[in-house]
């Protein structure tokens, strides 16, 4: 095996990650809990962008219930971000273990 193609090859697959990290900060998911009244979009890096909130559902008397839906909507936001990036890294690495964590 000649191991100054496997370093360009590496060199080549660490370069397209690189790229498609900084693609995924671009690329967005949206998430609706509570049938839409609480929206949350996050990016491709696990970033949280906004958080809207339907004014119907803010009850003072009650600010557990919107937390909770908060939280809600936030993790399942920040899941599919992940998953979107999981899935555009394997397309890169062809879904060889561990490879995306190493920045390679």
């Amino acid at each position: 095996m000649n191991l100054n193609k496997l370093m360009k090859q590496a060199q080549k697959m660490q370069e397209q990650m690189a790229k498609t990290q900084a693609e995924l900060e671009e690329k967005t998911v949206e998430v609706s809990a509570a049938g839409g009244k609480v929206t949350v979009v996050a990016n491709g890096a696990g970033d949280v962008l906004s958080i809207k909130i339907a004014k119907e559902i803010v009850d003072p008397e009650d600010v557990e219930i919107l937390e909770d839906l908060i939280l809600s909507g936030v993790q399942q936001a920040i899941a599919q971000g992940k998953e979107m990036a999981s899935n555009e890294m394997t397309k890169i690495t062809g879904g060889m273990p561990g490879l995306s964590g190493l920045g390679l």
